[in-house]
């Protein structure tokens, strides 16, 4: 009978245990912020998905803008002007990154267009039975000496 019992709140607390633990609204925004924002120590990971000590204290950061009421957009800046645009994982189109976004599409079609208009190699033919010119005949008769 003890143990029956004992079996059964056993079981009440292991299925309770998670209607417990629920995430608030602000805790989606703050991970749904952190996703988009670089951990600028670690090599191209967000701040939700980094264990370094600074991803640590930006996410303590994104936590205390989004508590104290501040939007996405507001928070996303807050942390580009602490941070600059290297915390974002997708950079703005914007002057000083034509480059990184433009580039490697110029590169392909210029490769492309380099390739499909660069003149072919004419291969020249040559017959099957033509007649050796007499350098190509001495040299052949040189050449079948030194073997024998």
């Amino acid at each position: 009978m003890i143990r029956t019992v004992f079996i059964t709140l056993f079981w009440v607390i292991l299925t309770a245990t998670p209607s417990f633990a629920q995430t608030t609204p602000e805790e989606y925004r703050a991970r749904e912020i952190g996703a988009q924002l670089r951990c600028v120590v670690c090599q191209n990971q967000s701040i939700e998905e980094s264990d370094a000590k600074l991803a640590e204290d930006m996410r303590l950061a994104v936590r205390e803008q989004v508590a104290a009421g501040a939007s996405n957009d507001a928070v996303i800046a807050y942390m580009r002007d602490n941070y600059g645009d290297y915390v974002l994982l997708k950079p703005p189109v914007q002057t000083n990154t034509y480059v990184l976004w433009f580039l490697p599409a110029g590169l392909v079609f210029f490769g492309l267009l380099w390739f499909g208009l660069w003149p072919r190699r004419k291969i020249q033919v040559v017959e099957e039975n033509a007649p050796l010119t007499p350098q190509d005949q001495a040299l052949l008769d040189d050449l079948m000496r030194d073997d024998t």
